[in-house]
């Protein structure tokens, strides 16, 4: 018997969000881990947020949705807005009923700065970082670091000579500008709509863009994400955050660090073993003066096992910037990007943790 196409509103409905997510759907065994996560935070939202006034959108929703940003590639607050208005699979991630309105793009925008000012993302990382060493996920021995360049929004044809001598751009949307035959480096010239950028490039033959230096820091274990750092991009920056990371991590028995042919110096090995720390990057052989690495590392099974596990950092790059926020953050500033980079790692250590953990009843 065929049925009628007949569209009548109903007057009563009562939907239940927790019955329409699928018990196998990825978000069932994220939402409670990140809940657990900004539950330990309580105190932290308590003393960034006024105890009278006007009740604000709760920041735990906030942070739901920023991370769902991250997870599904939603590239703008608007996007992500319009897209939590009618899906009630978001809607039960952040915590809305089917009856609750949706707040306004310019929320994140207010609220991005205290969240920032507080380190709630590094926070975040923290309590995230407890949890996998509870249940033995993570290694304290063995490491990889590595950097990526992120690029900023701007554009190199706007920068502007740092004495002023360029004088005032074309008008209009987008003006041409010739600026052939114009050398500009970053010490010469700026972007005036986000001067902590600089001038970098990824390679022999590729064009020089503004750019930030993301900066990570990997375990052996499982390739969980142990610590991230932003710094502007400059020939020694992956180095001096390494170094900054490692002394981050809790001290313990004697540790390794595998990186690329880019760590392989004699001053960064020198502050390695300072550290008791023993340097398994990969050798540089086309470096004047030789590689820093010699047999007495080289000889070693653990050397090579270092350099085969340490490429799995890329995944991480990969995962953060294929199609997604990373691949160029819509933000300006040093702070907004390390934010922006510490909730894609944050989201990425999730999905690993998610599949790693018991599955929770």
């Amino acid at each position: 018997m065929r049925g009628a196409d007949v569209e009548q509103g109903l007057l009563f409905s009562v939907v239940s969000l927790e019955s329409r997510v699928p018990a196998e759907h990825p978000l069932r065994k994220i939402r409670p881990l990140f809940d657990e996560t900004l539950a330990s935070l309580d105190r932290t939202f308590a003393v960034i947020y006024a105890h009278i006034g006007r009740p604000s959108i709760a920041p735990e929703r906030l942070l739901r949705a920023s991370l769902l940003q991250v997870l599904y590639s939603i590239r703008s607050e608007r996007q992500l807005m319009e897209q939590l208005d009618y899906n009630r699979l978001f809607r039960w991630f952040v915590g809305l009923t089917v009856d609750d309105p949706v707040w306004d793009h310019s929320t994140f925008s207010k609220n991005r700065e205290r969240l920032i000012d507080s380190g709630v993302a590094r926070k975040i990382m923290k309590r995230l970082l407890k949890r996998a060493r509870a249940a033995n996920l993570l290694s304290k021995e063995h490491f990889s670091v590595d950097g990526t360049l992120i690029e900023a929004w701007a554009a190199v044809k706007g920068m502007r000579r740092r004495d002023g001598g360029s004088g005032k751009p074309p008008s209009g949307r987008n003006p041409s500008v010739d600026f052939h035959g114009e050398r500009r480096t970053n010490e010469t010239h700026v972007s005036p709509v986000d001067p902590e950028s600089r001038l970098a490039r990824k390679g022999k033959g590729q064009a020089a863009k503004l750019s930030y230096q993301g900066h990570v820091l990997m375990e052996h274990r499982n390739g969980l994400i142990v610590d991230v750092e932003v710094t502007p991009a400059s020939g020694t920056a992956e180095r001096e955050a390494a170094l900054r990371m490692l002394d981050r991590q809790p001290a313990s028995t004697r540790r390794t660090l595998a990186g690329d042919k880019g760590y392989d110096t004699r001053e960064f090995v020198a502050a390695l073993r300072g550290r008791d720390i023993t340097a398994q990057v990969a050798q540089n052989l086309n470096h004047s003066g030789g590689s820093a690495i010699d047999g007495r590392t080289t000889r070693h099974s653990g050397y090579r096992v270092s350099q085969r596990f340490r490429k799995r950092i890329e995944e991480c790059f990969g995962w953060a910037t294929q199609d997604r926020l990373l691949r160029r953050p819509k933000l300006r500033g040093r702070a907004k990007v390390g934010w922006l980079t510490e909730l894609s790692m944050i989201g990425y250590n999730m999905v690993r943790m998610a599949n790693l953990l018991p599955t929770p009843t």
